[in-house]
């Protein structure tokens, strides 16, 4: 399988990849512009690299007192974009927790010195390292 994760932003869309099922690596930053040229430029990215699985980061609230069911409206309008983009995209598409992510990006471009990479594409490699950990030994996941 070869994994693409997409990090949202209100501008732009973080872009990584892998073909490995152990290894995330950021690939590139989408400027959003509508949905249309979105989708199409997705679409070339997801033929030419043979992609078959799309994570999608999804903001959950951070609240403790909200209903962990609920999501907040960022999340929402993820789903409502991500809802559009699989009428025109039929690769398969699983949401997973994106919470911290661009903080960690951030660390991380700090603590190696990367600041010519993008962080919403780094952004969008913490998410999918994450899942592809997860995918890979889901009991590390369980609560203590």
């Amino acid at each position: 399988m070869t994994f693409m994760a997409l990090d949202f932003g209100e501008r732009r869309i973080g872009i990584a990849t892998s073909d490995s099922r152990i290894l995330a690596t950021p690939h590139s930053v989408l400027k959003r512009t509508t949905k249309k040229k979105d989708f199409a430029h997705l679409q070339q990215l997801i033929k030419k690299l043979r992609i078959t699985q799309i994570i999608v980061g999804l903001p959950y609230s951070l609240n403790p007192q909200n209903d962990p069911e609920k999501i907040g409206p960022q999340a929402k309008r993820v789903i409502k974009y991500i809802t559009a983009m699989s009428e025109v995209i039929d690769t398969p598409v699983e949401f997973f927790d994106e919470t911290y992510s661009t903080a960690e990006a951030k660390d991380y471009m700090r603590a190696t010195a990367q600041q010519n990479k993008q962080v919403d594409a780094v952004a969008a490699a913490v998410i999918l390292q994450k899942y592809l950990d997860y995918v890979s030994r889901p009991t590390d996941f369980l609560p203590q």
